[in-house]
């Protein structure tokens, strides 16, 4: 029965035509026929997406067994007009099969706008109707062939590329030892024709199947049969070859080539197309070693003008077919239109249909790899993130996978101690985990020890290189390597000290993306710096790729292709035991990041990157100064978002809603928390590290003019290289909330030449008299605890009669300063206490 329905816009059908074919059938099969398709028009025509077609009058169904991809749905014919040749192949379990769903009754499906139909596709089954006076139809196969001794990465992309568009491949050398000499540093690849040779004496008197031939490793196919055979007819050839602007292997043949106007000039072989009879007369022509150069192969037969006319042999010199990207990158663009992405030749304005990334272009289409062949879109987003996934929640934690994080220290890190706390909460079962440290730096020592003490027995084990072992980083790499080898990995988890995996579930989720080697995004917060490379430059360094900034902003999700990673990344336990594929971290004089990445990028192993979901971010360690007491504490530049996650008080936020009414235990004094008790602790180490008290007196030389008319003991911010840090807090935390409190009044930035940290004791200087401050307006924030660390203290305005005494732990008390609050600091009758003070704006 034909199905003849669905997706008429692709069949090019109007309403009014007629579809039908004769075949010697009785009239009982071509009853039963009929009134099944009958039943199927009925419900084709509640389709809202089609238009309706006339019961009995439009269609006719004149043959039972015949298979669905040969048939033609032809516009604007008559009945009689059309006979499909008997030889026709019967196909009739899949009709048996189809007629079945059919008499399931009317509730039955059609297929969708989308599905493969009689008219959709020539996938495998190419026809091309001709309607004249005796009504023929002919019919001509297509196959793509490609060559293959390794499931690589790139291998895989280009079969998703097949399948996405419906093509049917035929892999030849699978599984076989490559012998084509070595293709990606000099000539080689005869193997490939020998190969296919053989495969093409299988139709040598075959004159209508088609075949397109292409490499695999490094092509995408970005189109339907039905488009690459449309565009190969419009070149009257019997074969088709792809082309660039190189003359390879051999310069000296240039000037053999026929000239050309406008378009690429050279032959190149990793993408070719033609009739299967007229191929394996041309292969057949000559002889070639499996080590000779294939494009040499095929230069040498094209640059034959006899046998150019005799197999009528053209280049694609527009790329209307084929588009080699080596040396052509400047005349592509990746643009959209609706749902897919697809290739623009800008040049000779054409839309290839076959993208090949030869020489040194890979990486480039790695890069149009994560969109094309519908990979990503703006719409769906990432369609290809799915592809190979796996899921583990659906699974018993003691069938999880056996992970070896291996954990780098290379320098001083601020914020290790978070750092390894987010390790420690990762949602994936210990017992699971081998756990393999790397420190290099002494000033993390008795970090580590404390934390392997604390947490070391729930790993499944621990394998520990100190700093006085003296051992290499690459060689550290390369043996947490052999690590994962001995306790039999199922996945390799790098993790430097600068990377914070905030998202607990990290781990699990990189692994059920089940790549060679994936990485979670993580990016400096506020900056650009990320653990990637969209790009590359010629000498192998950091280039931003044409989508760099939209992932690392999350303007695009998905999982990327790209030629560097670091700091963070998930290995495959099968990358790592195939010696041919194994990482190493030694490569000439590289640093062991760049090392690592340029042999997998020789080994063809793809290195993905994912920001599908939020994994964590990167601290700075550029400019850590461990010579400092409390060294975080300086780091509010180079990595504010830990900053204030370890010292800004964890209630600040509330202090800005609007519906949040601060505290005010003196007229116009406001009570805000600012700090964290752990801040305060360390800017008091800070202080008391230092040292260097001033003795109470009028005379200070560290001010203008050397006279304090109002003095206390005190250590000022410009002393321990606090100044700039703490202008910074004033900025972005104080002036907030004094817009908010004292309406009217914008200072921006505020302006504070006194900041300092004021320490009383009974033995030294318990109280301060009475003054105004020299500010417009001041804060004072309470450093440690009354009634626990000190007795006594606290602030008094005398004005009001009004003293603050149980000041709070981090929080800040905001008074004006000059004319209306006069106050003094209340006697410390035991104990000590310190106090922050800014005068602001002066």
């Amino acid at each position: 029965h034909i199905v003849l329905l669905n997706t008429l816009e692709e069949c090019e059908i109007q309403s009014h035509g007629e579809i039908c074919a004769d075949l010697d059938i009785s009239d009982e099969q071509e009853q039963g026929g009929v009134e099944i398709a009958h039943a199927y028009l009925e419900q084709y025509n509640k389709q809202s997406h089609v238009p309706s077609l006339n019961r009995g009058t439009t269609v006719a169904v004149h043959y039972l067994w015949a298979d669905l991809n040969l048939i033609e749905c032809v516009e604007g014919i008559e009945r009689r007009e059309v006979v499909v040749t008997k030889h026709i192949e019967m196909e009739r379990g899949t009709l048996r099969d189809w007629e079945g769903s059919i008499k399931k009754g009317p509730d039955m499906e059609p297929p969708s706008p989308g599905s493969t139909t009689v008219c959709q596709s020539r996938s495998s089954k190419s026809s091309n109707t001709v309607v004249d006076g005796g009504g023929t139809v002919e019919v001509r196969d297509f196959l793509l062939v490609t060559v293959a001794t390794n499931q690589t990465d790139g291998y895989k992309r280009f079969i998703r590329s097949a399948k996405i568009y419906d093509i049917p491949v035929k892999v030849l050398g699978m599984g076989e030892k490559w012998k084509g000499g070595d293709i990606r540093n000099g000539a080689a690849g005869g193997f490939k024709v020998n190969l296919l040779k053989k495969e093409l004496a299988k139709f040598q008197k075959d004159k209508e199947k088609i075949i397109l031939f292409t490499d695999s490793y490094d092509v995408v196919v970005l189109a339907s049969a039905d488009a690459i055979l449309d565009q190969f007819e419009r070149f009257n050839a019997r074969v088709l070859f792809s082309t660039e602007g190189f003359c390879w292997p051999d310069e000296s043949l240039a000037s053999k080539y026929p000239t050309v106007t406008r378009g690429k000039r050279f032959l190149n072989s990793g993408g070719f197309i033609g009739y299967a009879s007229e191929l394996y007369r041309l292969i057949t022509s000559s002889e070639v070693d499996d080590t000779d150069d294939d494009q040499l192969f095929y230069t040498k037969i094209y640059l034959n003008e006899k046998l150019r006319n005799k197999h009528k042999i053209k280049l694609d010199h527009k790329a209307e077919v084929f588009q080699s990207l080596n040396g052509a990158v400047s005349d592509v663009e990746l643009r959209f239109k609706g749902r897919e992405a697809y290739l623009q030749n800008t040049a000779y304005n054409t839309v290839p249909l076959v993208v090949h990334g030869n020489g040194r272009s890979k990486m480039v289409l790695n890069t149009l790899g994560n969109y094309l062949a519908k990979s990503w879109n703006s719409e769906d987003g990432c369609l290809s993130c799915w592809d190979d996934s796996i899921l583990l929640e659906d699974k018993h934690p003691s069938t999880y996978p056996v992970v070896l994080i291996a954990v780098f220290i290379e320098q001083a890190t601020p914020f290790l101690e978070e750092f390894l706390a987010k390790l420690n909460k990762l949602e994936y079962p210990k017992d699971k985990i081998h756990l393999f440290v790397h420190n290099a730096v002494e000033y993390h020592s008795k970090l580590v020890e404390e934390f392997l003490s604390e947490h070391g027995e729930s790993y499944r084990s621990v394998k520990r290189i100190n700093p006085e072992d003296n051992i290499e980083e690459w060689r550290a790499r390369n043996l947490a390597i052999e690590q994962c080898l001995t306790k039999n990995c199922e996945f390799y988890f790098n993790v430097d000290g600068e990377a914070h995996l905030d998202n607990p579930h990290a781990l699990r989720l990189l692994i059920e993306q089940n790549r060679s080697i994936v990485a979670p995004i993580l990016v400096r917060p506020f900056k650009a710096w990320s653990n990637f490379w969209g790009a590359l430059t010629s000498d192998g360094f950091y280039a931003r790729s044409m989508d760099y900034m939209e992932i690392i902003h999350n303007e695009r999700r998905g999982v990327w292709n790209v030629p560097y990673v670091s700091g963070c990344y998930l290995i495959n336990g099968s990358v790592i035991a195939n010696t041919e594929t194994r990482p190493s971290y030694a490569f000439d004089s590289l640093d062991p990041d760049m090392a690592f990445c340029s042999n997998m990028r020789e080994k063809d192993i793809f290195m993905f990157v994912s920001n599908r979901m939020d994994f964590g971010h990167l601290v700075n360690a550029d400019n850590f100064d461990t010579d400092k007491t409390n060294s975080e504490i300086y780091q509010i530049f180079d990595n504010r978002w830990d900053w204030e996650q370890r010292y800004i008080h964890e209630n600040y936020s509330e202090n800005l809603n609007p519906n949040h009414t601060a505290e005010q235990p003196c007229p116009d004094v406001y009570w805000f928390p600012i700090v964290t008790p752990r801040f305060c602790k360390e800017f008091i180490e800070i202080m008391e590290a230092f040292g260097q008290w001033s003795d109470g007196t009028n005379k200070d030389e560290r001010l203008d003019g050397g006279y304090e008319n109002v003095p206390t003991r005190d250590i000022h911010m410009k002393q321990v290289g606090l100044e700039p840090h703490w202008l910074e807090v004033l900025k972005a935390y104080v002036r907030p909330l004094q817009e908010l409190m004292y309406t009217g009044y914008f200072h921006d930035p505020p302006r504070a030449i006194m900041n300092f940290v004021v320490r009383y004791r009974p033995d030294e200087q318990p109280s301060l008299r009475p003054h105004h401050d020299s500010s417009t307006y001041t804060i004072n924030i309470a450093l440690n605890r009354p009634k626990i660390d000190y007795q006594g203290g606290g602030c008094k305005f005398i004005r009001y009669n009004c003293s603050v005494t149980d000041t709070r732990l981090g929080w800040l008390l905001m008074h004006p300063g000059r004319l209306t609050h006069y106050h003094e600091g209340l006697p410390v009758t035991s104990g000590t206490r310190y106090i922050m003070i800014s005068f602001v704006d002066p």
